[in-house]
């Protein structure tokens, strides 16, 4: 049959797409499934108000690209944290469109209203007054019954109001600083100083990546979290993370020669114990009976930790993640610390000594 000019051009294109699908390894994989328990380092449950640079990186974002999991060159030498480079990592994307599009002109920043110690040398604790979208009743075991409560944050909470968050009952917060081996959470230096100028007792937490080396990440880490006296020890974030483009499932041995790795060259850095956060699914796959000398820090927002993870002693608990306060818009994970008001006042000042 002969056909013409067009229709052949028509056909070709429907032979060409049907040529298209991927078949490749990772294609296999990606209905794993994960936990529905995923933290905001995942899944933002808001996105604050853009800036005009962060519009035109998300214009610029539209475009669906493969997550960067390889360094293209060599890492950046360590920089002193100073108010020029306080990112002391990789440029934000956001940095060189804000620069052509707004004159430059100084921005005033109030002073932050700092809090002092008590007397004693201890911060006051505050009462929790979060409210939550999405209350779960855990009966007798309910959080609310803990004396200390804290939140933890990354850029999706957008600009924080700290001293007023601090007065609503975070007492102490995870600041996301780091994911893999070359990506900074652009609000970390800020939340940062602004968690400690209002008194709260924070610690850094990284987002670790399978595909990456865990040395690599442990380099990234330390080149932009600074190492000060006072701060919470650091956190390794372990969790499945459907929306990665890092679909490997790893043997529990290979997770945790990875996580030993990471975890010892940050204790020899800052010279505390790192933090393990993790979620039940990930845990009961590769964590059960491990790290028993630890601090574990555990996601369970639909039962005490005690259901999810059997005989497992903990310091934290993430018990939501729907979170409601005054200082923030939106949702905001909420945490709490194991043990009475006295109990976190020894915990923290063995960790600074």
């Amino acid at each position: 049959m002969r056909f013409s000019a067009a229709t052949a051009l028509f056909f070709g294109c429907v032979a060409l797409s049907a040529c298209t699908s991927s078949s490749g390894p990772e294609s296999l994989s990606a209905g794993l499934t994960t936990s529905k328990e995923t933290t905001n380092s995942i899944v933002p449950a808001v996105i604050p108000t853009a800036s005009v640079g962060e519009a035109i990186a998300q214009a610029q974002q539209q475009q669906p690209e493969p997550e960067v999991l390889a360094w293209a060159g060599q890492m950046p030498e360590p920089q002193a944290f100073t108010d020029v480079n306080r990112t002391a990592g990789m440029p934000l994307p956001a940095d060189r469109p804000v620069a052509m599009l707004t004159p430059n002109v100084p921005q005033i920043e109030a002073e932050p209203a700092i809090i002092k110690p008590r007397r004693g040398g201890r911060l006051q604790v505050y009462s929790q007054r979060f409210r939550d979208a999405h209350p779960i009743n855990f009966g007798k075991a309910s959080p609310r019954r803990h004396a200390v409560h804290g939140v933890d944050v990354s850029r999706w909470q957008g600009d924080i109001d700290w001293v007023k968050l601090r007065t609503q009952g975070a007492n102490f917060a995870f600041i996301k600083a780091t994911d893999g081996g070359d990506h900074l959470d652009p609000m970390f230096m800020k939340n940062w100083r602004k968690a400690k100028d209002a008194g709260i007792k924070r610690g850094a937490y990284h987002f670790f990546y399978w595909c990456r080396t865990a040395g690599e990440q442990a380099d990234w880490f330390i080149r932009n979290v600074p190492r000060e006296a006072g701060a919470l020890p650091p956190v390794i974030d372990v969790e499945y993370n459907g929306e990665s483009s890092c679909k490997r499932r790893l043997s529990r041995a290979t997770v945790l020669e990875k996580m030993r790795v990471f975890m010892d060259k940050l204790e020899a850095h800052y010279g505390q114990r790192p933090i393990i956060y993790t979620a039940p699914d990930f845990y009961e796959d590769n964590l059960s009976g491990e790290f028993p000398n630890h601090p574990f820090w555990l996601r369970s927002v639909a039962a005490h930790p005690s259901k999810r993870y059997p005989n497992r002693k903990w310091v934290f608990w993430q018990y939501s993640g729907s979170g409601l306060s005054h200082g923030v818009e939106g949702r905001i994970d909420l945490n709490v610390f194991r043990g009475s008001e006295e109990d976190w006042h020894a915990w923290v000042d063995a960790k600074a000594s």
